[in-house]
């Protein structure tokens, strides 16, 4: 499924347990504007995406598409724990690059066979 601008505006207010009428309340509109963004009806202004993206803590090229990470909000965490944080990411990319090199290197074999 090609991820819209509305859908990642409704994973976004989903994942952060937010009705679309309090997401138009802090955005300053009502919840079938948000109804219509999410369904991809309407699009919003710039200001109104820089408006999302700080609401949701995102960039504005990840609402957009431009951007396939996320943003994980570790504001208010201690400096030991977003140590701990940064571990488990950069253990986690080594691990999947290590998969993907044996997919590869599996496919590669059996390819030779």
């Amino acid at each position: 499924m090609v991820e819209t601008l509305g859908s990642r505006i409704k994973q976004l207010r989903k994942s952060r347990h937010i009705q679309q009428d309090q997401l138009g309340s802090l955005l300053g509109m009502d919840r079938t504007t948000i109804h219509h963004y999410e369904n991809n009806d309407r699009q919003p202004s710039c200001e109104t995406l820089v408006r999302l993206a700080t609401v949701f803590n995102v960039t504005t090229d990840f609402l957009l598409g431009c951007e396939k990470r996320n943003i994980i909000d570790i504001s208010g965490l201690t400096a030991a724990e977003t140590s701990i944080i940064q571990s488990l990411v950069t253990n986690m990319r080594q691990k999947n690059l290590r998969l993907e090199e044996l997919r590869y290197t599996a496919g590669n074999h059996n390819e030779d066979d």
